[in-house]
């Protein structure tokens, strides 16, 4: 069992920047591939972005460009920088992890972003 904490949400002017971070507690997380999701209301749930367990990094066209997502296996964190927020990026946003080889998936408990004037 793997647990997935979030951290950094809240509310910001359009244009303005967060930074969410996703805390494992899996003594093993080299093994998981590290997502951030988002679910605004009304709508499905999708993949903003997303870091392989080789480091590729792969990204939802509408934030290619603004958002960044690393991972620091260390300290077993997974961070999404966001810059340029519009208010589209209004969501709660979700913490995953999927155990390579496996598919073995996890879910933080998620943080709400509201980009509003």
């Amino acid at each position: 069992q793997v647990q997935l904490v979030e951290s950094g949400g809240g509310l910001v002017q359009p244009g303005g920047s967060l930074t969410l971070t996703c805390a494992a507690s899996s003594t093993v997380f080299t093994i998981y591939h590290m997502g951030w999701f988002r679910q605004a209301p009304g709508k499905e749930r999708e993949l903003v972005a997303r870091i392989l367990v080789n480091g590729r990094t792969e990204y939802l066209d509408s934030v290619q460009g603004r958002f960044t997502i690393s991972r620091n296996n260390n300290k077993r964190t997974t961070t999404l920088q966001m810059n340029t927020l519009k208010p589209e990026d209004t969501a709660i946003y979700y913490c995953n992890a999927v155990a390579h080889g496996s598919g073995q998936y996890y879910w933080g408990q998620g943080t709400q972003v509201t980009v509003s004037s």
